[in-house]
């Protein structure tokens, strides 16, 4: 039985893990979307833009469970919020970000977030 047929009969098969980059040294959020790039989207849109901003160096060390990995330029989930990537409309995208975010402020290790993602969109 193939992957899909499995996951639509509600397999109980624990998910394998992202692949998860290394953060580059001195990352920053110069390339992810300003809210004026943004504003015609709705505030939440927005508000995860700049959840993703103020911690690039975590979201550079996060893997992507959506389809970002197949678009050129694709590194991160910090390039999913880059020009070109598919956060403005991607709901794995955009609820990743808010996973890492929170935990990040809950004051979790990068490798606690990633075993959260891991455990939820591996």
């Amino acid at each position: 039985m193939g992957a899909v047929a499995a996951l639509s009969l509600g397999s109980s098969r624990t998910p394998a893990a992202l692949t998860h980059p290394d953060p580059r040294p001195g990352i920053d959020s110069s390339g992810v979307l300003t809210s004026d790039q943004l504003a015609a989207f709705p505030e939440e849109i927005t508000a995860i833009y700049d959840m993703v901003r103020e911690i690039p160096h975590i979201a550079d060390g996060i893997g992507c469970g959506c389809a970002c990995p197949v678009l050129p330029n694709y590194r991160s989930l910090l390039t999913c919020y880059h020009a070109g990537g598919m956060a403005m409309g991607c709901p794995i995208c955009q609820s990743e970000a808010r996973l890492m975010y929170r935990r990040h402020k809950e004051g979790q290790s990068l490798a606690q977030i990633r075993r959260a993602i891991d455990a939820r969109y591996g």
